[in-house]
């Protein structure tokens, strides 16, 4: 970045990132957000720091702590006192952590923004953004230069602004720039033009085409606003990966999560390997300051590891003593993840038929409250999917007391609008015909920990070996397998091909959900840090729905975050 004329590097902190639990705070290893502000100036970037408390940034619930809904009437982004009261604690942690690294006092962050287009949000609360205001200038002092960032309209630029907070705006490559910067005027009288984001690509949701902007566009676009005397914030320049379970979701019309990779057709590749947009972009800044002397940093290495093959661990509900150690909580209705504190991937939920249905019968969810994919099973044979907002019916049959197990996968909270209070997990009661399902037992799974510890490993040392040539029953199921490296651990990407929908770990680590069926992403981000260039590496897959016969893997040198190859 700053080899590409860059002087100035703008970052989120996601609030749930470093307060997973309540009053339980990490800054350490990837978390360790002053190793970054030291590695930046290092390097001679100046920052720009975004802490919220709402960041966006297709990130799991807005950056807001899933723990946040326990209260379940919560008004998030309001003077709601327990938003605040929380809100509150956390700036008390997050600023003075921050303030010997402003810019007057000798660091490298030259401003901070408070809260993030708050304009595009419905409650318009103006108590709010002041009392966030008084937060930010008590622990960071009055000379802190405090911004705010909202889209490209008058509604959103008069409910995200501030006397006494810098309005910048936002805005793309289809945008009038004269016309936008002229409303960003209206807002601020002096001072410098600023677009706080300009859209270099697009996000990813499952089942899009793999988004992108044209590089013309955007260094066009660019090299005009540069001539304006304008400041720009090209967002994203790197967007990199949605590890684990830290993607977020749009909802419109309906459900719309966001892919693990978050390459976004970004200067920097997923991987941060320079592109020709990149170059572009270089050539552009250029012609407006010197740049940085020496070459372009080369592409990291990358290599195909070839095929893997995997063998079955077991079936999930075969599995639960150990993914679930504590055991399940009974409840005659289902409670949501937030009622049981299970805020991020996996809970199965269990009752019995209470009536024997020969013919089949639907379970129903009439009012949409399966949050967010229920994989159905009846004594522990794959019925098929209920989904959010698109199947909200499943016809199964059995006897009275047969196990109805139901796991639930929450695919990552809203990001953006008026709907970011989003409970997770069976969130409405379900209906077999016209009875009520009750009497639920509940099952929180912990399986980055079981993963982590390497209990399935050591469960698949004891497998049948000949259980991975028959053909594979539907059904949420665990695999395993290990990659043994030439002596090298560079960067890979992981291919699925065959298989359905899932979550994979590398040597413990989730890489991220996989979904090559609904598309685009075909193959996961694999860092070479995550590897051993001399033990084996372990590979975990949990298959929710049919792995394919072969039980295969592939690890390649190039990614494919679309439906067909690109060649290169």
């Amino acid at each position: 970045m700053y080899m590409a004329g860059l002087n100035t590097i703008q970052i989120y902190v996601p609030w749930n990132y470093h307060e997973p639990v309540q009053g339980v705070y990490d800054f350490s290893g990837s978390r360790d957000l002053e190793s970054f502000l030291d590695i930046a100036n290092q390097t001679g970037l100046l920052v720009i720091l975004r802490p919220g408390p709402y960041i966006c940034a297709e990130w799991e619930m807005v950056g807001l702590p899933a723990w946040l809904l326990q209260k379940p009437n919560i008004v998030l982004r309001t003077t709601d006192p327990d938003y605040l009261k929380a809100v509150d604690s956390w700036l008390a942690v997050l600023l003075p952590k921050m303030k010997p690294w402003l810019y007057n006092n000798g660091g490298n962050i030259i401003s901070v923004q408070v809260e993030n287009e708050y304009g595009s949000y419905f409650a318009c609360d103006y108590n709010y953004l002041r009392h966030l205001n008084v937060m930010f200038r008590y622990f960071l002092g009055e000379d802190a230069v405090l911004f705010t960032t909202d889209g490209n309209t008058d509604r959103e630029m008069t409910c995200g602004t501030l006397q006494g907070l810098y309005a910048t705006i936002d805005f793309g490559t289809d945008t009038n720039i004269t016309k936008a910067f002229e409303r960003q005027r209206r807002f601020e009288r002096k001072g410098p033009l600023v677009n706080s984001e300009f859209y270099t690509g697009w996000l990813d949701h499952w089942g899009d085409n793999h988004a992108s902007v044209e590089t013309s566009r955007v260094s066009k676009m660019l090299g005009d606003m540069l001539a304006l005397g304008a400041s720009v914030n090209m967002y994203m320049f790197l967007g990199g990966t949605n590890f684990g379970y830290w993607n977020g979701a749009d909802q419109d019309s309906r459900f719309l999560p966001v892919t693990t990779s978050y390459d976004y057709d970004a200067p920097l590749s997923e991987a941060g390997d320079p592109t020709d947009k990149l170059l572009a972009i270089r050539d552009v800044i250029s012609k407006f300051r010197a740049l940085p002397e020496g070459p372009m940093p080369p592409p990291t290495p990358k290599y195909a590891y070839g095929f893997v093959s995997l063998r079955k661990v077991g079936n999930l509900t075969g599995l639960l003593d150990s993914l679930s150690p504590q055991g399940p909580l009974q409840s005659q209705y289902p409670l949501t993840f937030e009622e049981v504190k299970q805020y991020y991937g996996y809970m199965l939920y269990r009752t019995k038929l209470p009536r024997t249905v020969v013919e089949p019968t639907p379970v129903i969810s009439p009012l949409n409250g399966v949050h967010d994919r229920g994989y159905v099973m009846v004594n522990g044979v794959y019925q098929g999917l209920l989904e959010r907002d698109t199947t909200l019916v499943l016809k199964v049959t059995g006897q009275a007391g047969d196990l109805l197990d139901i796991l639930v996968e929450n695919m990552g909270r809203v990001n953006f609008g008026s709907h970011i209070n989003d409970f997770k997990g069976l969130v409405s009661n379900l209906f077999l015909g016209m009875d009520i399902l009750s009497d639920w037992l509940m099952y929180p799974l912990d399986i980055d920990k079981a993963v982590a510890s390497g209990w399935l490993q050591s469960k698949l040392k004891r497998s049948n070996p000949e259980a991975s040539t028959i053909e594979e029953s539907p059904g949420p199921s665990f695999y395993s397998g290990t990659l043994q490296t030439p002596g090298v651990a560079w960067d890979s990407f992981l291919k699925l091909g065959g298989w359905t929908k899932g979550q994979v770990w590398i040597n413990g680590v989730n890489l991220g959900r996989y979904w090559p069926r609904k598309g685009p992403q075909q193959t996961l981000y694999v860092p070479g840090p995550l590897l051993s260039a001399s033990q084996p590496n372990n590979i975990t897959v949990l298959e929710l729905e049919q792995a394919p016969l072969g039980l295969r893997v592939l690890f390649m040198d190039r990614p494919q975050l679309n439906r067909t190859m690109l060649r290169r």
